[in-house]
């Protein structure tokens, strides 16, 4: 069943991302955010019969009964989605495909994610959300890969940086580049974490190296925050306040958790999610006119550039050198600043990539507004390049 144009983004509500968000609670961020995105649609929560959040520390199981019973909502469809960075992309596609089996006709989907500073009698708390939750896990990867230093993602992004600049050649100031346009844009969204400070090619090469070959302005800074969109049917979204941003494609694949048993270290599962958003929509690449790619390294960026269709396989640092990625540029690139300027709170960080392809296309975003933009290409991605979800957006259904 195609999702083509079934439903729309009607609603959009953020938190300027935060270092920290003392006495916070996750349920009450995922409440707060949700109530900011219902009122930017022009609703009610009573208008409201559909959510879809993601797991938190505070509600281990139950979590989707747990916000609706907090929200006071009384829905008719209800879900819990869990694909790390993939999470927010992956919500607007499930929320769109219960409303096109007429489960539902509004979905609110939300993301947070709370963090606290370090105490003088121990380490810092975290009850955050998604993939910094801290959770019992018992699986081959933590019986036999982390008692070996296998910790995080740096490594593993690490690993293929290594791997791709083995094969095909990219040159540390091709990757600094992607870093310091998405800076660029920070600086002109006032919400963003690093606005005001922008950065140069030399600063990105010059900063400490974390893990051989990525440097610290080439990683994001974890930080709190929170993101939702309201979903709705294409003929209610009509009738809101904002133009509708219509879900025109949607495609999904996912080939491992460790990046032990990843297929390649440089071919990646966004090729099969993006070819099939693309079908779907019936669009080309060509005809987009802007991209959310979710941006947790430099690395991560080139590699989706290229298994999303708009450069050849081993050509995204030529790609990279022959457009200019900032929002005023020809090829615009996470015109909010990406994770790596805007700041990654968690599963949030990953839908604030859904958040600003609908705000650039509702002719929303003040101050980094990309000229007339139609369509729009997200991905969302989780794990080690584990989880893809991509996306196509467009004003027109």
């Amino acid at each position: 069943m195609s999702l083509r144009g079934k439903a729309a983004i009607a609603g959009i509500g953020e938190f300027k991302p935060v270092r920290y968000t003392e006495g916070a609670t996750t349920l009450g961020m995922l409440a707060e955010v949700a109530r900011l995105a219902v009122a930017d649609a022009g609703l009610e929560f009573g208008e409201v019969d559909g959510l879809i959040t993601e797991n938190f520390a505070e509600a281990p199981f139950m979590a989707p009964s747990t916000v609706v019973e907090y929200l006071g909502l009384r829905a008719k469809f209800a879900e819990v989605v869990d694909l790390g960075g993939a999470t927010g992309a992956g919500m607007v596609w499930r929320a769109a495909a219960a409303i096109a089996a007429g489960m539902c006709e509004t979905v609110v989907c939300v993301t947070a994610s709370r963090r606290e500073q370090r105490t003088t009698s121990g380490p810092r708390r975290s009850a955050s959300s998604g993939f910094s939750g801290r959770r019992v896990d018992r699986t081959p990867y933590s019986d036999f890969e982390v008692p070996f230093g296998a910790i995080g993602a740096n490594y593993g992004y690490a690993l293929i940086a290594k791997r791709y600049m083995h094969e095909y050649g990219v040159t540390p100031e091709q990757l600094a580049k992607i870093a310091v346009a998405q800076r660029y844009n920070a600086c002109h969204n006032p919400n963003a974490l690093f606005f005001g400070q922008p950065i140069t090619i030399d600063d990105v090469l010059n900063s400490p190296v974390i893990v051989d070959p990525l440097h610290m302005l080439e990683i994001v800074m974890p930080v709190a925050g929170a993101a939702a969109v309201v979903v709705t049917s294409a003929a209610r979204a009509k009738k809101l306040k904002h133009p509708p941003v219509y879900l025109l494609g949607a495609g999904e694949h996912t080939t491992h958790r460790s990046i032990t048993y990843a297929p390649s270290l440089t071919h990646t599962a966004i090729e099969a999610a993006a070819d099939a958003a693309f079908r779907m929509a019936g669009v080309r690449r060509k005809d987009v006119d802007l991209a959310s790619i979710y941006d947790c390294y430099t690395i991560t960026v080139l590699l989706s550039l290229e298994d999303a269709g708009f450069a050849k396989k081993g050509r995204g640092g030529k790609f990279v050198d022959e457009h200019n990625l900032q929002f005023d540029g020809d090829f615009p690139l996470n015109p909010h600043g990406g994770q790596l300027s805007f700041g990654q709170a968690g599963v949030a960080g990953g839908m604030s990539h859904v958040t600003e392809a609908a705000r650039q296309l509702m002719g929303r975003a003040q101050g980094r507004q990309v000229k007339k933009p139609r369509l729009a290409f997200v991905n969302g991605n989780g794990g080690i390049m584990s989880e893809q979800v991509s996306l196509i957006l467009g004003r027109d259904n």
